[in-house]
């Protein structure tokens, strides 16, 4: 493995994960993903982590096994979804079903503590809903807030990134990369199947405490290397580059097909 900072902005570390393996990938994150469960769960007494779709639950895996399966405090992690198809929980395009599956079945979290979609209503009301739903998880002092945003500050927020850069549902050259206001918003015309989605907005993205950004593959080397290229310009930026944590630590989770085209990788 070979770890290289990489660009960050002022308030904000950044830093770079190349493994040899999927295998020596899911290790690592696990370690990382349990020292913070314990350092929240020890500091505020709950652990926020935000959940995203795609190759990330594999990436999970190593958690569901020993020594973490027994050694994790499973009753301090409260669980979310950073987007979420509107589809019916079952569906083979939902990312609860999949996250369901592949990890939250095989590890002891409180049901009460998973917070899914309301998959019962339209893209518009389910985000309404999930809005309200943390805005009551942060008057409970479950969800922390940031001081320096005045967004939820989620303790950490496991992330992929699409071939084209998009992270969540939020894609290049689509209005909602620019919502400043809403925490959860919708999209009813996503360039990706199925259409309708909801999607955590940048403000809350870039308060997190820790971001985990999971990418692997040759496919996605392009934009890994407009992110971290030392020549970042503003204009046409990826939804990728724009996530810029406010007050945090991000770490990339890459493989070297991922980092091909970066030079001194």
């Amino acid at each position: 493995m070979a770890t290289a900072p990489a660009a960050s902005d002022a308030g904000s570390k950044s830093k770079l994960l190349v493994f040899d393996s999927k295998e020596d990938l899911a290790v690592s994150l696990a370690k990382y993903t349990a020292e913070l469960s314990q350092k929240f769960a020890a500091e505020r007494g709950a652990f926020t982590a935000v959940l995203s779709g795609g190759s990330l639950i594999d990436a999970l895996s190593k958690l569901t096994e020993p020594p973490y399966l027994e050694s994790v405090d499973w009753s301090k992690w409260h669980v979310f979804w950073v987007d979420e198809r509107v589809v019916p929980k079952d569906h083979e395009d939902s990312n609860y079903k999949l996250a369901f599956d592949g990890f939250l079945s095989k590890v002891p979290i409180p049901p009460g503590q998973v917070y899914a979609i309301n998959d019962a209503l339209s893209a518009e009301g389910a985000a309404d809903d999930y809005e309200a739903c943390l805005k009551q998880l942060v008057k409970n002092g479950v969800i922390a807030m940031s001081t320096a945003t005045g967004f939820p500050r989620f303790d950490l927020q496991l992330l992929g990134m699409g071939p084209d850069g998009h992270i969540a549902s939020l894609f290049p050259g689509h209005p909602l990369v620019n919502e400043k206001e809403r925490w959860v918003t919708y999209i009813k015309d996503s360039p990706k199947p199925p259409p309708e989605r909801i999607t955590f907005t940048f403000p809350v993205i870039n308060s997190s405490a820790y971001i985990a950004m999971v990418v692997t593959g040759a496919g996605k080397a392009g934009p890994v290397q407009k992110a971290l290229s030392d020549k970042q310009t503003s204009s046409d930026l990826l939804p990728i580059e724009m996530a810029v944590l406010q007050d945090g630590e991000f770490t990339w989770f890459t493989d070297k097909p991922a980092v091909s085209l970066l030079q001194n990788k």
